[in-house]
């Protein structure tokens, strides 16, 4: 497949990074398998690896070429094949932590304009998962988009949909459903050429349904859901990037069964902006929100303004960042 740069997703902040490589090309990786890379070029898709040199300079796994990311390279042109000797600047990545106690960053996907969050609307629906995800969406520094799934099999729409925008302060919600084609042309103004868009969620949300509607072909198989509990079986199990028909780049990833949040306390006020402001308005600047007299927090859960869910949600976030942001000092300390 020969795409041009520019639909690939090349820009001016690109252009800035690569004019120092004369001699080199450019391509975009669509695919990754144990440091071995499938690129998009404008000479079609190539095999790559990494350069000696370029391997011993990384640092640390989140260093590595990642889907998403545009790379420096050497092409063989009559093998298809080439090397990767240097990796352009990201201007967003999405990231987690990795799984297990490792305490590592994992990339998700790089050079994203907007994250596309789905969530299904029938019994898999879960606002403190949503948060979650908007956690990681603002740290990621790509627009986050919220996706409702499954419109077909909920009965109760609006009253979920006020749930979703409670949570997704200043967020675009969408609801679709891909199996009956509708709510999918108001993605249209994501998808256009030049940008690219990452699809997250949780795994039998209707991620690869909903890839399959937007490419028009059956690119990623899907399974009936579950009898038992309606959600669908998780399919896609790896990370790819996709050109899509009508125009722009869509990177398609696995449902997550975890998600660890790798971000600063910045991204966190960012999701929780009405817990901030409530907070600004506490009698005591340095209130924790527990017997102080005069919380605002507290007022408003009382009044039912706050819903203590919420609150409890994002506690719960604040711990954990916490927990991970004193670790990670620790480890510098000890270098």
């Amino acid at each position: 497949m020969n795409l041009s740069l520019t639909k690939l997703g090349w820009n001016s902040h690109f252009e800035q990074f690569g004019q120092q490589y004369k001699d080199f090309q450019f391509g975009r990786i669509s695919l990754e398998h144990k440091h071995l890379y499938r690129v998009l070029t404008e000479h079609g898709e190539v095999l790559a690896n990494l350069s000696g040199k370029f391997r011993f300079s990384v640092q640390t796994e989140a260093d590595h070429p990642s889907v998403g990311d545009w790379v420096v390279l050497s092409i063989r042109e009559d093998e298809q094949k080439g090397t990767i000797h240097n990796c352009l600047p990201r201007f967003s990545k999405l990231s987690r932590k990795s799984a297990g106690n490792s305490g590592t960053e994992q990339l998700i996907a790089t050079n994203i304009d907007t994250l596309f969050i789905v969530n299904a609307l029938n019994q898999d629906f879960n606002l403190r998962r949503m948060e979650r995800y908007l956690v990681m969406a603002w740290e990621s520094g790509a627009t986050p988009v919220l996706l409702l799934t499954k419109s077909d099999l909920c009965e109760d729409i609006e009253k979920k949909v006020r749930k979703v925008e409670s949570v997704a302060l200043g967020v675009s919600v969408h609801v679709i459903s891909s199996i009956m084609k509708t709510g999918l042309d108001t993605l249209d103004p994501y998808l256009i050429e030049g940008k690219s868009v990452a699809i997250v969620g949780s795994s039998g949300v209707g991620k690869s349904t909903l890839v399959n509607s937007l490419l028009g072909v059956e690119k990623q198989k899907t399974q009936d859901s579950r009898s038992d509990d309606d959600r669908g079986r998780h399919t896609t199990t790896y990370r790819e990037l996709i050109s899509i028909p009508k125009g722009g780049i869509l990177i398609d990833t696995p449902g997550m069964r975890e998600l660890q949040l790798w971000g600063t306390e910045h991204a966190l006020e960012q999701s929780f902006s009405d817990i901030e402001m409530l907070a600004n308005n506490c009698y005591y600047r340095d209130c924790n929100h527990n017997t102080e007299p005069k919380c605002a927090i507290k007022a408003a859960i009382e009044s039912g303004a706050l819903a203590s869910e919420r609150f409890a949600s994002f506690k719960k976030l604040q711990r954990e960042l916490a927990f991970y942001e004193r670790k990670e000092k620790r480890k510098a300390g000890k270098k």
